[in-house]
């Protein structure tokens, strides 16, 4: 169970959330380090600054290729851009596409974005603030910006970079004396764990960890009709644009084509213009190779004869606009060539491309628990249902003249969080994916149901994502009639445990939230009995145990209650433990004795006799447990509707690590919901949701608890 500290710790960052932590111009401090504090601290006594959450050395490169041992890693030097050059600067001339080139790591796909960041100035500098000198106020401390998982986080770096032989290992510019690539480098490696966690990726990753946009990604041998038309309007909107060569086995990793295209390698896409050639209209398309060299050879590479044939002017001009490491080449080449597109819309724009109206936005946490909430795919229907529920209501078709049907169209971009720190572990990508449900007509305008099984066995999915797939984010475009619809967003296999972000992208509004269960309990009137209402068997019973003061302390309690239980041969259970005996007396104790007199121990005996009814008949398989799935439905049974949060905390404190749930667990859990309820009731006798308590009695209820 999340101790009580790390619960109140989340609950505080969801209010500061709510109150906008996490905008871009109030990002969160990442590991709560206040690069103006840290700065001024390090001014003020003389020092260069050392970051103690990211020091270097061996753990901050990596962990297997660039482990402690590796050939990778040995000579390796921790070096201040001052130890380097003899008069290093941040950024040279504002920040260009040749202040990126690739080093001893596989991060081509970091770099493509990074790139792709310096074509808009305004968005680099949400990443690199203003103001970063290694000449004013230098303290050998730096500070970046990256968004992660639907919030802004600043990121501070010490300026000790890793070099070999007196240069950079990684990043580097090919202006030796600017340094921001590799600093930025240095920070993302920092919320990754390590520089080997950035090994290997997809464009798409970088581009929305540097812009909070959301990516697609097309197939080049399976394009839309008007991909050229998209690539225009995308880059006319600035938005930054990926493209790589798939490979199709590990010989071809990086592996050089006879035209110079480097496969399995990012790319980012620069521009997109028409010459006239010959007479007639050319589409041309400018490509960069982060590594800022190894060029393209075809047809409008540097110095082919294609360029003699068009406007000297026109000529110039395309010419002048490029990097080293830059290339032109015809549109029709680039379909040929190249296997992938991924376009990162910055803003969200229109979905139809055509036209520049405000996509409307929601964004969701979420998380799947082993045992609460990670139910696997659709292939698994005794668990699918559990996974976190979103509905969608689409409320007005698309302006779309040239298409009889009427539709809305939405885009789903579900992210798995954190996966890239795993790897240290031996954890990595989960694989991914969503389903897309038409509300049915008894649920529609609520969001206070989830929804079970017994629906998904019943009803087909209208939408789905394309594939399931082991990528930090699936996304797709769907289109679909005007109505409520839910998302059911899962890992491909039950019990797979991450957070996830939801984002919901409409073109025109829409209303969108989780479904999930409102807290409630159904709980019956205290019985009303005497002593005169209870057989004399029982009666009899009580008093051998309770003796001659006719009360039953908490150790006799546990011997009654074991004593019984273990006649029931079909239940498991390794019987009731001194704490779970506590919390029931506390919850029958009336007169504060700290003990059970003979009504409250009958009351409570006839509480636990309808408890073991709801067991068994929740004991699907009749195993003696229940599954902590089937969890869910006996708290219902029982009065109790949770929420999925709530679900995740019953299933981590009161399940096995088999996900099974004994009847001991099972009806302590039921004795502290109830006690919990009652309590709060107690102190907000209105009903208004909201209870008041002064400090003593908040450690009255904690410790008793």
């Amino acid at each position: 169970m999340m101790p009580f500290g790390g619960m109140a710790a989340r609950l505080q960052r969801d209010r500061l959330r709510a109150e906008g932590l996490g905008q871009h111009n109030n990002a969160i401090k990442y590991l709560n380090q206040d690069y103006e504090a840290l700065k001024q601290q390090c001014i003020e006594s003389g020092t260069l600054f050392r970051d103690p959450q990211f020091p270097a050395g061996p753990t901050a490169l990596g962990f297997k290729e660039l482990g402690p041992h590796s050939s990778k890693t040995r000579g390796v030097e921790w070096k201040r851009p001052s130890e380097l050059v003899d008069d290093p600067q941040f950024i040279v001339g504002g920040a260009t596409r040749t202040d990126i080139c690739q080093g001893a790591l596989g991060d081509c796909w970091l770099l493509a974005a990074i790139g792709s960041l310096t074509l808009n100035e305004e968005l680099l500098h949400r990443v690199v603030p203003h103001g970063q000198s290694f000449q004013e106020d230098y303290a050998g401390i730096f500070h970046f910006q990256i968004w992660q998982f639907g919030e802004w986080v600043d990121v501070v770096v010490d300026d000790q970079l890793p070099t070999k032989d007196g240069e950079l290992l990684f990043v580097h510019s090919a202006e030796c004396t600017e340094f921001w690539s590799a600093l930025l480098e240095k920070a993302y490696a920092k919320l990754n764990g390590c520089y080997e966690s950035l090994s290997g990726g997809s464009t798409t990753e970088g581009f929305e960890d540097f812009t909070g946009g959301v990516a697609e990604m097309y197939d080049l041998k399976r394009p839309p009709r008007n991909m050229g038309h998209i690539i225009r309007k995308a880059l006319e909107r600035g938005s930054l644009l990926g493209c790589s060569i798939d490979i199709t086995s590990a010989f071809d990793m990086e592996a050089v084509t006879f035209k110079k295209l480097v496969k399995g390698h990012a790319y980012s896409v620069t521009a997109f213009r028409d010459v006239n050639y010959r007479g007639q209209q050319e589409q041309l398309i400018r490509i960069r190779n982060p590594w800022g060299q190894v060029e393209w050879t075809g047809a409008w590479s540097d110095g082919s004869s294609e360029w003699d044939n068009i406007d000297p002017d026109e000529r110039e001009e395309l010419r002048l606009k490029m990097e080293d490491g830059e290339f032109w080449m015809s549109f029709r080449d680039f379909m040929r060539e190249f296997s992938r597109l991924e376009i990162c819309n910055l803003t969200p724009d229109a979905l139809t491309k055509d036209e520049l109206s405000r996509w409307h936005t929601q964004v969701f946490e979420g998380t799947w628990r082993r045992g609460s909430t990670a139910g696997g795919c659709r292939n698994h229907p005794a668990t699918f249902w559990i996974n976190p529920q979103f509905k969608i209501k689409l409320l007005e078709e698309d302006d779309d003249p040239g298409d009889d049907e009427v539709a809305c169209s939405f885009l789903v971009a579900l992210m798995q969080k954190h996966r890239r720190r795993e790897r240290r572990v031996g954890g990595d990508m989960h694989t991914i994916g969503f389903a897309v449900y038409e509300v049915p007509e008894e649920y529609q305008g609520t969001q206070n149901v989830h929804l079970k099984k017994d629906f998904f066995l019943r009803n087909q999915s209208r939408a789905r994502s394309e594939t399931f797939i082991n990528l930090r984010e699936v996304s797709n475009q769907i289109r679909l009639p005007p109505g409520e619809y839910i998302v059911v967003p899962s890992t491909f296999e039950p019990h797979k445990e991450a957070d996830f972000v939801l984002r919901v992208f409409t073109e025109k509004q829409s209303d969108t939230a989780e479904l999930d269960e409102e807290i409630s309990a159904d709980l019956a009137d205290e019985e009303e009995i005497t002593e005169d209402d209870i057989e004399d068997g029982f009666k009899n019973m009580f008093q051998q145990l309770a003796g001659e003061d006719m009360e039953i302390s908490v150790f006799e309690l546990r011997t009654i209650l074991n004593r019984v239980i273990a006649r029931h041969k079909d239940l498991k259970t390794d019987g009731f433990s001194m704490d779970s005996c506590r919390n029931m007396v506390n919850l029958m104790d009336k007169d504060g004795s700290a003990r059970l007199g003979l009504v409250e121990f009958q009351i409570l005996w006839n509480k636990i006799r309808s408890w073991l009814t709801i067991f068994r008949q929740h004991d699907l398989d009749k195993s003696g447990t229940m599954s902590s799935y089937e969890m869910r439905m006996a708290l219902e049974s029982a009065g109790f509707k949770l929420n999925n949060k709530l679900h995740q905390v019953v299933v981590a404190r009161y399940a096995d690590d088999n996900m099974g749930v004994d009847f001991d667990n099972f009806v302590c859990c039921l004795v502290k919901l109830e006690a919990m309820f009652r309590f709060f009731r107690s102190m907000d006798p209105d009903g208004t949701g909201t209870a008041v308590m002064n400090l003593a009695e908040w450690l009255l209820l904690t410790m008793c608890g």
